[in-house]
């Protein structure tokens, strides 16, 4: 059972308490949320394949630019995070982009797979949600994919999520609106009534734009303490009241 400075509004049966105004339901990104950072695991993948990291620099900086930032321009991580490119033409893409530190090429096959090799799933971000779902809380995922099919464990999809959305599963990518809003009528809450949880600026922007309650996720600890204020309808890090 979580209990303060975490969460505490449970009964003694651990289902979740009423508070008049308290959000219904949580929903969390994957990559770099549920796993460890999604930069730690590129730096890893850059070292342990000697990739020029100028050259992945010069190629990404401005996809995720246009991907996650102002910029409406489309770029391939769009095309790949809805479904509209296989993962083998992307790779392709970028490949082409990359060399290594001795000037030599990147292999495409297999890039995807390579380069998140080394993404972790964090213990305690799987028993936050196991909990909050315990309580009573709808938890859901809406996540971006990356392609590679093997990146998500669907039977503990299904331990730990009353929904999933994943972005080529339905065509549809955050930031875009649309599939905040599908994420919420597959949980049959409102935005009003939910918290999204990202480890992206971007996509933190455009869920509080729509009405969620929002946790930039930067470690467990943190997201752990900020939900626990949302939750219990006072701010993280405040006294409980006597």
């Amino acid at each position: 059972m979580i209990t303060s400075p975490t969460i505490s509004f449970v009964d003694q049966d651990g289902q979740a308490l009423p508070s008049p105004g308290a959000p219904r339901g949580v929903i969390f990104d994957w990559g770099g949320v549920i796993t460890t950072p999604i930069l730690d695991t590129v730096r890893a993948w850059l070292d342990a394949e000697r990739i020029d990291r100028d050259s992945y620099t010069a190629a990404m900086r401005p996809w995720v630019r246009q991907a996650y930032g102002p910029d409406e321009a489309e770029s391939p991580i769009h095309a790949l995070e809805r479904g509209d490119i296989a993962e083998a033409e992307f790779e392709e893409i970028l490949a082409s982009a990359l060399v290594t530190v001795d000037g030599g090429p990147v292999p495409a096959a297999g890039l995807l797979k390579r380069m998140f090799a080394g993404s972790v799933m964090q213990p305690e971000m799987l028993d936050l949600v196991r909990e909050l779902r315990h309580s009573g809380l709808r938890t859901a995922l809406l996540s971006n994919s990356w392609g590679h099919p093997d990146s998500y464990p669907r039977e503990l999809l299904d331990e730990l999520f009353d929904d999933a959305v994943i972005s080529a599963d339905v065509g549809m990518r955050k930031p875009e609106e649309r599939i905040f809003l599908l994420a919420v009528e597959r949980l049959e809450l409102s935005p009003a009534e939910c918290v999204f949880v990202d480890d992206v600026e971007g996509n933190i922007v455009a869920a509080r734009a729509l009405g969620f309650a929002v946790v930039h996720h930067t470690e467990p600890a943190d997201t752990k303490a900020q939900l626990a204020g949302l939750l219990s309808g006072r701010p993280a890090g405040a006294e409980p009241s006597h």
